[in-house]
């Protein structure tokens, strides 16, 4: 029986601090959802969506200009997996901890948002997701990994409109 290594594919990418490059990994995620998972076009568009705001957030505040970002995705029959490091030198240096309370805070329905920002990971990468953890880095900086089980939804999310489930349904 092969091991859980061996049933996983795990691709990393290296990214220089620049937006104009998040084109490039927006467009990378698209063809790896939808061809290697097999997602349909909408869970394909949703995962874009998560990567860009982990990317952007990482460029934005964890890692100061001309230095890198690290990108991993890991897919299995199980889950889909993107953990996005920043080297913590960036303008907001921001600890796990920190940002644990901060998507708490604003997932709330209660918090109003009174900027068109600060969004990102408490409306769309925690509702698209299964899991988000953040991790403080040895050599400092954060590791924010958003994950995505791919099971079939309880049987009364069945009749779900679309939009109102979190599930991947593949067939």
């Amino acid at each position: 029986m092969p091991s859980q290594e061996q049933e996983q594919t795990k691709i990393t990418v290296i990214l220089p601090t620049n937006a104009y490059f998040t084109a490039g990994i927006r467009d990378f995620t698209l063809n790896l959802i939808k061809n290697t998972a097999h997602f349909g076009e909408k869970w394909a568009y949703r995962f874009q969506l998560i990567v860009d705001e982990l990317c952007n957030n990482a460029i934005e505040h964890g890692t100061k200009a001309g230095e890198d970002i690290k990108i991993t995705f890991i897919y299995s029959h199980e889950f889909i997996e993107i953990s996005v490091e920043d080297n913590g030198n960036g303008k907001n240096k921001t600890s796990a901890k920190e940002m644990e309370k901060l998507v708490e805070e604003r997932k709330n329905p209660a918090y109003v948002n009174a900027g068109i920002r600060g969004r990102g990971l408490s409306k769309i990468v925690v509702n698209w997701t299964d899991e988000l953890k953040f991790e403080d880095m040895p050599k400092g900086g954060l590791k924010v990994t958003a994950k995505k089980l791919l099971n079939t939804p309880k049987s009364e999310d069945i009749n779900a409109p679309m939009e109102s489930t979190n599930h991947i349904i593949l067939k």
